[in-house]
């Protein structure tokens, strides 16, 4: 028995039994951070696509000042989630967790190329994305949105948007302006699907360009952002073609109705 006792104890004390505990600490310190950045994810995520919701009433209000204002002030949330992700991240390697958070960085990129596209009809490039994921870490330990001079003692920390989740993002932001092409129909608008359509065709061509040299993800989403665009080109076919003959207060009926069509189970959760 004390000879078992003994063994136990020069087992414990062994430089690979020690090994294998600093291993064990390296591990169950990287799946907790691996599980945090997978929640902060989630939460961005979630305000990401409550503000794409918002920014869908764009459409029927006589005054978007607002809704794009809170809109902004949503994104502005967003960033400072987005900002616990790089304190995270902090002299790790970003693709070791980049799984943990690709989902939350491509649902703010969709939520904010939308904005930009409403307000400016144009898509934002990575580069204006990426310089506003600059913050700003004071010695207490916050993190802040870096839009002013540095005090001094602070520490700036930086995220950067990959490109595959910057092309996904884009991507899914087809989807919401082939929503917003309906919804425009709807309520009487018929410029705005004929302006859609081409900035649409603009992005389809820019992903044709990818073709399969790009990432596996991107090639996958190609045939979504083609079906939106068929969408939104029928739409404009329509309005062309018969849009004397419907009154301005039933298309929202008709484009409805052959949107369902098209794909019943597609639209907003």
């Amino acid at each position: 028995m004390d000879k078992q006792e003994g063994d136990a104890g020069s087992n414990q004390s062994s430089p690979i039994i020690s090994s294998f505990r600093v291993f064990q600490q390296e591990l169950d310190t990287k799946h907790d951070k691996y599980e945090r950045l997978v929640k902060i994810s989630r939460d961005v995520t979630i305000e990401s696509k409550r503000t794409i919701f918002l920014l869908h009433r764009v459409t029927s209000v006589q005054d978007s000042d607002a809704i794009l204002s809170e809109a902004g002030t949503k994104l502005d949330g967003v960033r400072q989630k987005i900002g616990q992700i790089a304190e995270e991240l902090r002299g790790e390697d970003l693709y070791q967790f980049h799984r943990a958070f690709t989902a939350g960085i491509q649902e703010y990129v969709e939520a904010v190329s939308f904005l930009h596209y409403i307000r400016h009809r144009s898509l934002i490039s990575l580069e204006e994305i990426n310089a506003r994921l600059v913050f700003m870490r004071a010695d207490r330990g916050d993190v802040k949105e870096s839009t002013e001079a540095l005090p001094v003692g602070a520490q700036v920390l930086t995220f950067h948007v990959t490109p595959a989740d910057y092309l996904l993002g884009v991507a899914d932001l087809t989807g919401e302006l082939m929503r917003m092409c309906i919804s425009s129909v709807g309520n009487g608008d018929i410029d705005t699907p004929f302006q859609l359509s081409q900035f649409l065709r603009q992005i389809h061509d820019g992903f044709s360009y990818i073709g399969n040299t790009g990432p596996y993800e991107v090639s996958k989403k190609l045939h979504t952002l083609r079906q939106s665009l068929a969408k939104v080109e029928d739409a404009c076919y329509t309005l062309r073609v018969r849009g004397s003959e419907i009154p301005k207060h039933m298309l929202a009926d008709v484009f409805s109705s052959r949107t369902a069509l098209i794909d019943p189970e597609e639209g907003l959760v």
